[in-house]
């Protein structure tokens, strides 16, 4: 009989060892998914079989999807895969997504691509039962390719906003208001912003209109709180320089070059992650100027690394473990509902912050 392909012999399948054994197909798939229940001369003879015709057992893959569940949650991000490994807040994350996982016995994929093709190809071929996204630059684009994989999936909400999705996140003008208030009880008026992402592929210094229409409501939403809570400080906010960054070493560096590149400096650093505060506090550092004794610095996030800087970080604490505990369950548990939840943040004050400098 000519095979499927001209040239190309036909895969050995479990019916043809069930044939060459002589048991039915009912025993030959016994003996590899429950060998307890067949004999052990019947075992040992279809086994034999299979390995004298080249026979590794049945695909996995297979039997998950004709399960309908393969027991894997896929994590995405638009990010280099590195991002899950080097950055702060990712990695505890990721602590908390795998403690609920680990309870369940379920699997992680981690989904990444740092360009739009191979991130179209990642999502739609993950072998995962749902999605948890990590919702930074290129969020939108992420969500919508998840949408055609039609399976459930939910958003870490760092900045992208759509009510018909699940979405866990915490209340940012909290956040920011606990922050900004912090600084201000301290006596500082003289403020900087080293901002997330707004929008798309940009970095540099923010206009009050692309506060307006950021596409990002997460960052928007911090923002509002440091400003709402300065004004009542008496904080001419729109005299704050405000520079988005990509959170991470070099772009921050850059903000930071700009924003102490002249005229009246900062007394204080509102940094929107941990990650980007403790990059400013060693540029800082390096440069002569003392923290907090010359500039005060804040994050937000809570992450441990935060604890161990020198000087110990000052800043916004996320309940960043049980949001990724959470976000496993909903996949793990999924039963159709759209879930949103809002969690609480504090202010942990450390050495970072101090009183604004005289004068």
């Amino acid at each position: 009989m000519a095979s499927p392909i001209e040239g190309q012999a036909r895969p050995i399948r479990l019916a043809d060892i069930a044939k060459a054994a002589g048991v039915s197909h009912g025993t030959a798939s016994n003996v590899f998914s429950r060998p307890e229940v067949v004999r052990a001369e019947v075992r040992e003879r279809v086994k034999a079989v299979a390995e004298a015709m080249g026979y590794a057992g049945p695909d996995p893959k297979g039997r998950l999807l004709r399960a309908g569940k393969v027991n894997a949650i896929g994590v995405g991000t638009t990010e280099p895969l590195s991002y899950f490994f080097e950055d702060p807040f990712a990695r505890v994350m990721m602590a908390g997504i795998s403690e609920a996982c680990d309870a369940t016995g379920a699997g992680i994929a981690l989904v990444s691509a740092a360009n739009q093709e191979k991130l179209a190809w990642n999502i739609q071929s993950a072998l995962v039962d749902g999605f948890i996204l990590f919702c930074i630059e290129g969020g939108s684009r992420l969500v919508e390719l998840t949408r055609e994989r039609r399976l459930p999936f939910v958003a870490l909400e760092l900045g992208f906003h759509d009510e018909t999705i699940s979405a866990i996140g915490v209340d940012n003008i909290a956040g920011g208001r606990l922050a900004a208030r912090h600084l201000a009880e301290l006596g500082h008026r003289r403020f900087a912003v080293l901002s997330l992402t707004l929008g798309e592929d940009r970095t540099g210094f923010v206009t009050p209109e692309m506060v307006r229409s950021a596409v990002y409501t997460g960052t928007r939403d911090r923002l509002a709180g440091y400003f709402e809570e300065l004004s009542r400080f008496g904080v001419d906010t729109t005299k704050i320089p405000i520079f988005e960054t990509e959170n991470e070493e070099k772009s921050t560096r850059a903000g930071l070059e700009a924003i102490f590149a002249g005229g009246e400096l900062p007394t204080a650093i509102l940094a929107m992650s941990d990650r980007m505060a403790m990059i400013a506090i060693e540029w800082l550092t390096a440069r002569g100027l003392k923290v907090p004794q010359d500039v005060s610095v804040v994050g937000f996030d809570g992450v441990p690394d935060g604890a161990l800087c020198d000087p110990p970080l000052t800043t916004i604490a996320q309940p960043i473990t049980e949001i990724g505990r959470r976000a496993a369950r909903m996949i793990l548990d999924h039963d159709g509902t759209v879930r949103r939840e809002t969690m609480g943040v504090e202010l942990v004050v450390r050495a970072s912050t101090g009183p604004a400098p005289k004068g």
